[in-house]
């Protein structure tokens, strides 16, 4: 299967497959990976949780998604509240909290072509 992880941390599209980056604890993001293979949609797994993400891969999201990087953190994540106040990060700040603690990103993120989506429902992954 083709890797959408280059040597340079890039993320390739492709609009023969879907892309999807979810936490594998995460109910949502387990519900949508498996609503995604029932359908037979061509879909590549990407688990936040055990792939680290580089921070070009964290601003290509944050971009393809039309928002700020310090957005595609949930704020309301227990264990985010547990380790920051409200912060004002820089971009770059942002990028390593979330490599350092994956499971406080917002997810799952789907992406085809050049179209990238929040999956607030297992279904929204069929608007790719």
């Amino acid at each position: 299967m083709h890797n959408s992880l280059s040597n340079k941390g890039v993320i390739s599209r492709s609009d023969r497959q879907i892309t999807l980056y979810y936490n594998s604890r995460s109910q949502r993001g387990k519900q949508t990976l498996v609503y995604a293979k029932t359908h037979g949609l061509p879909i590549e797994e990407i688990d936040i949780l055990k792939t680290p993400l580089t921070g070009t891969q964290i601003t290509e999201l944050a971009d393809g998604l039309g928002i700020d990087i310090k957005e595609l953190v949930n704020q309301k994540h227990y264990k985010y509240r547990r380790k920051f106040t409200v912060q004002c990060f820089s971009s770059e700040d942002w990028i390593t909290v979330i490599q350092n603690h994956p499971e406080i990103m917002k997810q799952p993120i789907a992406l085809r072509g050049d179209r990238t989506i929040f999956v607030e429902t297992p279904t929204d992954i069929i608007r790719l």
